[in-house]
């Protein structure tokens, strides 16, 4: 197999940016997920945005500018509004540039909450909300992970091993809320690597999707309907000549490259309305496109910690050690890659019922 397209999105929810290298981290792809929108309700809840829930954020392209030097500096966002319509958000300014690494020093702290892993973050500030306001039509906040870390939730997640657990979280001593208590307060003994952590991806630092599986969801849709792989939001996407569709259902581990760097497979991504959303218009698609989740539910409830949810793709981490803590590794699209670790059945993902994140 290789890698056929590498994705970043560092402001969460708006349109991914596809690129030909990708920097890897413990934390995902270099500048992916660090900055995220939150909605601010009139009860002064913050409700945080992804497309399922507002699907205008399609509307915001994104883009990395680099110096003259190759440095990257800024995240360039531009909105691309839908078709002329009575309900239509505008923006006086149709475009606004994102330090890709804001001083935090003088921004205002706020907790937030994401998937009930909460962090403390940064407001970026006013003039950041008041455009994202004006382009989305609710109230919005902009905030910046910077030295934020949130807890990974889920024992599937957990990237110690390419093995699953076969107990969830509720059956171990304690309960889910101990088991999450003594995760954050826990100190690791200094032989001990440090305990992993996520900035604003949902439930672990990459997600991986294969090309062969794509094939079989187009299957289901008129052959002049085609379906992007930009909406299932993958960082890494594999193909291979005669690999089975599905077959990632059973990956546990990934070699990529030349250096042969290790992932590690440990859960599955359960998918929702996300998928139906047109990027055009921001709004749910109409016909077949507007169907996608649906007809995934057909056959692609396979995880027996959420079954009531289709499965596409599968969340992964790098391998402590190769790169993980002491340096970073780089891969590019054409890298080889070889399934070097497999399960003997499908990985259960376990869960609190309310966090049922798609991925955005």
């Amino acid at each position: 197999m290789k890698i056929t397209a590498l994705y970043v999105y560092p402001i969460k929810a708006l349109r991914g940016i596809s690129i030909t290298h990708a920097e890897l981290g413990a934390q995902g792809i270099k500048y992916d997920r660090r900055f995220m929108l939150y909605n601010r309700r009139p009860n002064g809840e913050l409700r945080h945005m992804q497309l399922s829930s507002y699907p205008q954020c399609a509307l915001l392209e994104q883009e990395i500018v680099t110096a003259e030097d190759g440095t990257a500096q800024t995240i360039l966002v531009q909105y691309r509004p839908p078709p002329p319509s009575e309900d239509s958000p505008s923006s006086a300014n149709s475009s606004i540039k994102v330090p890709l690494e804001p001083d935090i020093s003088s921004l205002e702290k706020a907790t937030v909450d994401l998937h009930g892993s909460p962090t403390a973050a940064y407001r970026m500030g006013e003039c950041y909300d008041e455009w994202f306001t004006a382009c989305l039509g609710v109230p919005t906040m902009m905030v910046y992970i910077g030295d934020g870390k949130r807890a990974i939730l889920g024992n599937t997640l957990l990237p110690k091993t390419g093995q699953q657990s076969s107990q969830p979280p509720q059956a171990q001593k304690g309960g889910w809320i101990s088991s999450l208590a003594s995760y954050v307060n826990s100190q690791p003994q200094a032989s001990s690597p440090p305990a992993p952590w996520l900035t604003f991806t949902d439930l672990a630092p990459f997600l991986i999707t294969s090309e062969a599986s794509l094939r079989d969801v187009s299957t289901r849709l008129p052959e002049d309907q085609p379906l992007d792989m930009y909406k299932f939001r993958p960082n890494i996407v594999v193909d291979g000549e005669g690999k089975d569709s599905w077959d990632e259902d059973f990956w546990a581990e990934l070699t990529v490259g030349a250096r042969r760097q290790k992932l590690l497979l440990t859960g599955n991504c359960v998918r929702c309305t996300s998928l139906n959303v047109d990027y055009q218009t921001g709004r749910p698609a109409d016909g077949e496109l507007g169907t996608v989740l649906k007809k995934l539910m057909k056959d692609r409830r396979v995880d027996p910690g959420m079954k009531w949810s289709p499965v596409f793709g599968r969340y992964a981490s790098l391998h402590r050690g190769d790169g993980a803590n002491e340096e970073t590794a780089t891969i590019c699209v054409g890298d080889e890659v070889e399934v070097t670790g497999r399960n003997a059945e499908r990985s259960g993902k376990y869960l609190p019922a309310q966090n049922s994140p798609g991925y955005t």
